[in-house]
C-alpha cells in the first residue's frame, strides 16, 4: 500500500513539472501572439530593433546570446578541467580542500557583483592592454577588428566563463573522483606516467560526466542576465568582431521591459523570451544526445 501511494505521489510530482513547463510556454505564446501575427517568421531573421518605428527583429539578440555563451564555454572548459584534474589527481588533501572552498565561494558571488567588478576592473584592463595586444598580434583578423571599447562580446564571454567555471569544476571533480581505482592502477602497472594515466584511463571513463558538466555550464550562460548586461555594450548589431558591443536576449528583456509603452513592444519582448526558452531547450536537447552518444562509448569498469 505504501509503495503504491509513493509511486502515485512521485508520478503527480513528475506531471506537475511537465505541466509547469507547458503552462510557461502557453502563457508566453499567448502574450506574444500579437508580435507573431505582425512579423511572422521574419521576426527571427530581421536585424532591425526600432521601437520608435514599431519594427522588431530578434536576430541580433540570438547572435549575441549564442556567441557569448559559446565563447564562455570555450574559455571555461579547459580551465575547469585543469582545476578538476589537479584537485582529483595531484593535489594534497589540505590544498584540494582550500581550492574547492574557493571555487564554491566563486559560485556563491551574486552576478550583479561580478558585473560591477567587470565594469570597474575587467573592462578597463581589456580596453588598455588585452584588446590592443590582440589587434597587434592578429592584424586584419575580423575577430579583433574595431575600436577597443572594453565592453563587447569578449568581455561578456569572459564574465560568463568566470560564472560557469565553478559548475564545470564541481561536477567534473566528482565524476573523476568516482573513476574506479583499478583504472588508474592498471595503467600505472603498465608503466604509464601520471599524465598518461589521467589522459588514457581517467578522462575517457569520465567523459560523459564532463560533457554533462559543460551542458550545465552552457545552460547557465544562456540565461545569465545582469552581469552580461553590464559589460556587453547593449547594442543590437551583428558583428564578426569580438571587440564590438552586442546584446543578448535576456539583457534586452531586462533593459527594455519597463520601457515598453505599447502592446506590440511588450509582445515582441515576450516573444524574445519565448525564443530564449526555445534556444535553451534545443541546445540542452542536443547536448543530452551528445552525452548519450558519449556514454555509449565509455569504458566498462572491471
Amino acid at each position: 500500500m505504501a509503495d503504491t501511494a509513493f509511486r502515485r505521489v512521485s508520478f503527480v510530482f513528475g506531471v506537475l513539472i511537465v505541466a509547469l513547463v507547458a503552462l510557461m510556454v502557453y502563457e508566453m505564446a499567448q502574450q506574444s501572439s500579437l508580435s507573431m501575427r505582425t512579423f511572422g517568421p521574419a521576426f527571427l531573421t530581421s536585424t532591425t530593433w526600432d521601437p520608435q518605428h514599431r519594427a522588431f527583429g530578434a536576430l541580433p539578440f540570438i547572435y549575441g546570446t549564442v556567441v557569448s555563451s559559446v565563447l564562455a564555454l570555450v574559455i571555461a572548459t579547459p580551465i575547469s578541467l585543469g582545476v578538476a584534474i589537479f584537485l582529483v589527481e595531484m593535489s594534497p588533501n589540505w590544498l584540494g580542500n582550500v581550492i574547492s572552498a574557493v571555487v564554491e565561494l566563486l559560485a556563491a558571488i551574486p552576478s550583479v557583483l561580478l558585473g560591477l567588478w567587470g565594469i570597474f576592473v575587467m573592462v578597463p584592463f581589456l580596453q588598455r592592454y588585452v584588446e590592443p595586444a590582440l589587434q597587434t598580434a592578429f592584424p586584419g583578423v575580423p575577430l579583433f577588428d574595431g575600436a577597443p571599447y572594453g565592453v563587447g562580446l569578449l568581455a561578456a564571454g569572459l564574465i560568463l566563463a568566470i560564472m560557469i567555471v565553478p559548475t564545470i569544476v564541481a561536477i567534473s571533480r566528482d565524476v573523476m573522483a568516482s573513476v574506479p581505482i583499478a583504472q588508474r592502477e592498471g595503467m600505472l602497472a603498465l608503466g604509464a606516467t601520471k599524465w598518461e594515466t589521467t589522459r588514457r584511463a581517467v578522462l575517457p571513463y569520465a567523459r560523459s560526466g564532463i560533457v554533462g558538466a559543460m551542458v550545465l555550464g552552457l545552460g547557465r550562460a544562456l540565461g545569465e542576465t545582469m552581469a552580461v548586461t553590464m559589460v556587453i555594450g547593449n547594442r543590437p548589431v551583428i558583428s564578426p568582431s569580438l571587440l564590438d558591443p552586442s546584446y543578448t536576449m535576456a539583457s534586452v528583456i531586462a533593459n527594455e521591459f519597463t520601457e515598453a509603452t505599447y502592446e506590440l513592444y511588450v509582445s515582441a519582448l515576450i516573444e524574445i523570451g519565448l525564443v530564449l526558452f526555445a534556444v535553451t531547450i534545443l541546445m540542452n536537447a542536443a547536448a543530452r544526445l551528445l552525452v548519450a552518444r558519449t556514454a555509449r562509448g565509455m569504458p566498462v569498469a572491471p
